[in-house]
């Protein structure tokens, strides 16, 4: 099977969500409205919405439990876990057994009535509050999340394509001001090219070094003759 992190129940919810929302408004379209015509097309869309929400809503239960007992999580999250869970098990309650009465209600063509309505908005509010609860779970406990960025202290910086960039941290360092350019009053040397000549003649290459006189004192000692 194809490997879904954290689980496959992210992955339902959303039809179970979108589905039935999108029934319970045709739903209230059909009963607003008089129009014959439109609210012929709106019951239609409304009822098959309605029973693809409930089986999807049986399918995300079922992962949901599945979830429910293999998530990584602490003490905090597991309170908010048994919360979401207590909120979808009374959605399911009352989904179920209205899916199945729409069933009866569209076979025998009974019209949409009141206490239909009011169970269909019943169930709006309670996906509603469910579907809150499952995003608190992700959004501010971080169930089900692989990993999480790498912080970088109290704030980091990061450039975007077009050269542009900005720092995140809350106190930024000022800007340390420039060296000051050098006096061009003040004595500074040349720099020491690599070839340079002294004062002294160099040797050819074809000739011995040149002798250097060597002085002599005259010392009784040691006479010379010339």
């Amino acid at each position: 099977m194809i490997e879904i992190i954290p689980n496959w129940h992210p992955i339902f919810v959303h039809f179970t969500v979108g589905l039935l929302s999108t029934s319970i408004g045709f739903f209230l379209l059909a009963y607003l409205v008089k129009n014959q015509r439109w609210r012929e097309q709106w019951l239609t869309v409304a009822y098959w919405n309605l029973w693809l929400g409930g089986g999807f809503a049986i399918i995300t239960g079922v992962a949901g439990w599945f979830a429910f007992n293999s998530v990584n999580h602490d003490t905090p999250s597991h309170e908010a876990m048994i919360e979401h869970r207590d909120w979808a098990l009374a959605t399911l309650g009352v989904v179920i057994p209205l899916t199945l009465w729409s069933w009866r209600r569209y076979s025998a063509g009974a019209k949409v009535n009141g206490l239909f309505l009011g169970l269909l908005l019943l169930t709006g509010g309670l996906l509603l509050s469910t579907a809150w609860h499952g995003a608190e779970l992700v959004y501010r406990y971080g169930l089900g999340v692989k990993s999480l960025p790498k912080a970088e202290g109290e704030g980091h910086g990061h450039s975007h394509a077009d050269g542009g960039g900005h720092d995140h941290s809350s106190d930024a360092m000022p800007a340390m001001p420039a060296a000051p350019a050098p006096d061009a009053t003040m004595d500074s040397h040349p720099p020491h090219d690599a070839e340079h000549t002294h004062d002294e003649p160099q040797a050819k290459p074809d000739e011995p070094p040149a002798k250097k006189p060597h002085p002599h004192v005259d010392d009784p000692a040691h006479p010379h003759s010339h």
